[in-house]
């Protein structure tokens, strides 16, 4: 996903590595949890669109290191916890047994919160007072992309759906929660990094993060259907069997990969202002929409 002269995995990879080599205070065990949950591989979109949506306007990578660790920690902690039993109950979570089962639950559950406590941690760290503006905004974003009005809001949610029928205003509701929040968070804080706080320019990155937020989801809910577990790295079909409402449950297959297809429109609608400037973020929006994982 990263452009020419730029592997973003790579380097997001070595960043979360870095982050993670933690004081040898405390437990051992809870460590070594966290290492499994975050570096076990991953498509690392998240933090690819906070390098994207930086270098796309201006910023150095480096400027960009600690908002794209802190938004993989948030996102790694939100599928340690969706996984337990009490959540989604899922075994596998990106080819391997998830966090809960390579460990234990309460072992998971710590895990997350310590990785969610990580993340703000490295958006705290010392700046400049110019920076230090933008690196409390990128806190106030990640804060409000995973909270009531964000994930945590559309994972309660979808737990309240189970079994309901939902409509496609309501499915678009939840998964603009659950999925979608904090892959425009990501977007968002690109920008912030990049002294990008308000203007013309961050609200067409607002609509293409929304865009592809859900074009994302949406493709999830297609994979369930034609995946194979080795192929998706968790159990396909899974949210069939708990009776989940889904954009093919209620559109079928054809017409969810039409949804698909309309929100990478939009979001390449979106970011044509950019020009040249936004081709990286082009490819990732073809990417989501086009993945088989």
């Amino acid at each position: 996903m990263g452009a020419a002269g730029h592997d973003w995995p790579a380097r997001i990879e070595s960043v979360l590595d870095r982050a993670l080599r933690l004081p040898e205070s405390g437990s051992a065990r809870l460590r070594e949890a966290m290492r499994y949950s975050v570096l076990g591989g991953g498509k690392r979109l998240r933090p690819t669109l906070v390098y994207a949506t930086g270098t796309a306007l201006g910023a150095a990578p480096e400027a960009l290191d600690d908002p794209a660790a802190a938004v993989e920690l948030i996102h790694v902690y939100s599928l340690v916890h969706d996984d337990l039993p009490a959540m989604d109950d899922d075994d596998l979570r990106r080819g391997r047994p998830s966090c809960h089962r390579a460990f234990d639950e309460a072992t998971a559950i710590l895990a997350g919160d310590a990785l969610q406590a990580l993340a703000f941690e490295l958006l705290a760290a010392p700046a400049d007072p110019a920076e230090a503006t933008r690196r409390l905004t990128m806190a106030r974003l990640l804060a409000q992309g995973i909270g009531t009005a964000g994930m945590a809001g559309g994972q309660a949610i979808d737990l309240e759906s189970v079994g309901r029928q939902l409509d496609l205003t309501a499915l678009q509701t939840m998964h603009r929660l659950k999925t979608g929040a904090l892959i425009e968070t990501s977007v968002l804080m690109g920008a912030a990094a990049a002294g990008v706080l308000e203007g013309p320019t961050r609200d067409a990155l607002r609509e293409y993060g929304a865009a592809i937020g859900l074009a994302f989801q949406i493709q999830d809910d297609i994979l369930d259907v034609t995946g194979t577990t080795a192929s998706i790295g968790k159990v396909a079909g899974a949210d069939a069997a708990h009776a989940k409402p889904t954009y093919t449950s209620l559109m079928g297959l054809d017409g969810a990969r039409a949804a698909a297809t309309a929100q990478l429109a939009r979001a390449r609608t979106a970011i044509a202002p950019l020009g040249a400037a936004g081709a990286e973020l082009a490819r990732i929006a073809d990417f989501v929409v086009g993945r088989a994982s």
